[in-house]
């Protein structure tokens, strides 16, 4: 079962689903799901000075990557064929029965901008601030701001609640979270 705007409410009144700055109803609430604004932080890809990315080499996957951050007027410019990493202004903490889907906002993807290649799941227990995956399909250059309404998180009620949250997982490499972080697959055993 998905949220409406109506459980919403009331869930973030209750501190059942947590968001920190708290979003401003009036404008980022939607009938079943709640815009999160694009933060100041981005993960850029050194491609003139890798060679390959390797997942079971956490040092390739570190140096391939390096931290950009965006002053609040200033715009980053995503490239056509480019892929970031981003991150939400907001701060997240999903409740251990709920989990949440992430969907990028039309407007935004009829500039060419797609939100996320495969991370569309936001586990239930997930707590920090939600990393993007930022990719220009276009063909021309596209400027984002921080603050802008980047993406929709609906709520998915499940059955139970999970025995094992993502807060909880022995494995969780991206719990509290507050920039695009890295990969972290070199951690898992493959």
């Amino acid at each position: 079962m998905v949220l409406s705007d109506r459980d919403i409410k009331k869930s973030l009144a209750a501190g059942k689903i947590k968001i920190l700055p708290r979003p401003d109803l009036t404008t980022q609430l939607g009938s079943c799901m709640i815009d999160l604004k694009l933060g100041h932080t981005f993960r850029v890809f050194n491609h003139s000075k890798t060679p390959y990315l390797d997942p079971k080499n956490p040092k390739t996957l570190e140096a391939a990557t390096a931290e950009v951050v965006i002053k609040e007027k200033d715009a980053f410019i995503l490239h056509p064929g480019e892929f970031v990493l981003a991150v939400t202004r907001e701060y997240i903490e999903m409740p251990d029965d709920l989990t949440g889907r992430l969907e990028g906002r039309s407007s935004i993807g009829r500039l060419g901008v797609v939100i996320h290649s495969t991370a569309a799941n936001i586990e239930c227990g997930f707590r920090g601030n939600i990393t993007l995956e930022l990719a220009n399909m276009g063909r021309i250059p596209v400027m984002l701001y921080p603050g802008i309404r980047i993406c929709s998180l609906s709520f998915e009620q499940l059955s139970t609640t999970a025995d094992v949250p993502y807060y909880k997982k022995k494995s969780a490499k991206y719990v509290g979270q507050k920039k695009p972080e890295a990969s972290k697959i070199a951690a898992e055993r493959l």
